[in-house]
């Protein structure tokens, strides 16, 4: 495909530009700056021994005989947090035409031991750990009964927003459903009262007929480019089966999601020049849970190759530069 094209989302509703003619040539990507120049020396990185500096919260801490501590994987509480770490009603108010509501919530990280080893160069068990843990933080964090949101996400670069090099990863509990995920919910439960099923699962039965934008497949998950990719080399990873809800998703599922969600990393890093990237967990919210047994958790990957500009910024209108059947071509082959 060469020509530009509209594409309208089944589940938001908004319309995606694809324009493949802005893509000159791969070697573009190839520019993307390596993330090892932004590398922090271990002596100065805030995260190589957690337990003198932060509460430690979960993970597999353990103290040893002679007082020290030896650990693989730890929550912690994130020290400068987007929301205040604190229990209790939270409040609304008013502000002439504005409503406010007070910032509290719980931000936290999951960080792993090795300095320089990021999700994709983990070892399988290690890829495990991190969703499992994700997981064990998500039901606890839930309880609070004025959250109703809990985003999970792992930037990696510089120029996908991470400020510590140290490879980390990121719950933010909050009290509102953030408008990305509303439009989702809206777009999944119109779709299922018109079609009686699940938006996901009918993508997905689609794509696995067409066969064109698959970037891989296992037991349990599949990678696929979406149709409607809002960015260059956009991934995203589903669990086969239907399931709403990440924290209620069995070992044997999680397991072969973060095997595969390792595996498109690597190709990320390997076919696109080591890029920086963010993956987050879209999942149903802990508000209304009962609501969405419809919905489809899954993961997505938006490697950094691209800028938005005045034509996104002016009309909300994203424009892709790389088809997803390239997308998934490339990272396939």
């Amino acid at each position: 495909m060469e020509h530009s094209e509209f594409r309208r989302d089944l589940v938001s509703g908004e319309w995606i530009l694809i324009a493949p003619a802005r893509a000159h040539r791969p070697s573009e990507f190839k520019g993307a700056p390596k993330q090892t120049k932004d590398r922090t020396p271990k002596a100065k990185c805030p995260f190589e021994h957690p337990e003198r500096d932060h509460i430690v919260i979960g993970g597999d801490l353990k103290v040893q005989k002679s007082g020290r501590t030896a650990w693989s994987i730890l929550a912690i509480e994130n020290r400068y947090p987007s929301v205040s770490h604190r229990r209790g009603k939270v409040i609304s108010s008013k502000h002439g035409p504005f409503t406010t509501m007070s910032g509290a919530g719980h931000h936290e990280l999951v960080i792993t031991k090795e300095h320089d080893t990021n999700f994709p160069r983990l070892s399988p068990g290690g890829a495990e750990a991190v969703l499992e843990l994700l997981k064990e933080r998500y039901l606890a964090l839930r309880d609070d009964p004025n959250i109703a949101f809990i985003s999970m996400f792992h930037n990696w670069g510089r120029d996908a927003g991470a400020s510590v090099y140290h490879p980390h990863y990121q719950l933010i509990a909050i009290p509102v459903v953030p408008p990305d995920i509303s439009r989702s919910l809206r777009g999944s439960t119109e779709y299922f009262h018109e079609k009686g099923k699940c938006v996901h699962c009918a993508e997905l039965a689609w794509e696995r007929k067409e066969k064109k934008r698959i970037v891989a497949e296992s037991d349990e998950s599949i990678a696929l480019a979406p149709f409607v990719s809002r960015n260059p080399f956009e991934v995203r990873i589903f669990p086969k089966r239907h399931q709403a809800y990440f924290e209620e998703t069995g070992a044997k599922t999680l397991r072969d999601v973060a095997r595969l969600l390792q595996k498109t990393l690597q190709r990320v890093k390997r076919k696109l020049g080591n890029p920086g990237y963010n993956f987050f967990i879209h999942t149903a919210p802990v508000k209304g849970k009962s609501e969405y047994p419809h919905y489809h958790w899954h993961i997505e990957i938006f490697p950094k190759t691209s800028t938005r500009a005045g034509f996104e910024f002016g009309t909300g209108v994203e424009t892709n530069i790389i088809d997803p059947r390239r997308t998934a071509d490339t990272l396939r082959s």
